[in-house]
């Protein structure tokens, strides 16, 4: 299934040719790097089992290319999809 999110980079309001270069080759290239009010931000159209999956791969690439996350932002649509606890 495809999921969409959106991560903001902790600390950063846009991205360099170098940090999108290794987010790409950390293997984001299902992400869509931009900037918005001040804040760099990565929307991901990723494949996967499971939305929680797709976070924690998302997480784990952009980890890869040497970034930290500030936080998430889930539609409410996706979160529909989200299994109970």
């Amino acid at each position: 299934m495809l999921w969409q999110f959106t991560i903001t980079i902790k600390d950063m309001d846009e991205f360099n040719d170098a940090q999108a270069d290794a987010l790409y080759e950390a293997g984001c290239s299902d992400g869509t790097l931009c900037s918005r009010d001040g804040l760099a931000n990565i929307h991901f159209d990723r494949e996967s089992e499971s939305l929680h999956q797709a976070i924690r791969s998302a997480i784990a690439d952009i980890g890869t290319a040497g970034l930290e996350i500030d936080h998430i932002e889930i539609d409410r649509e996706e979160l529909a999809e989200w299994p109970a606890a």
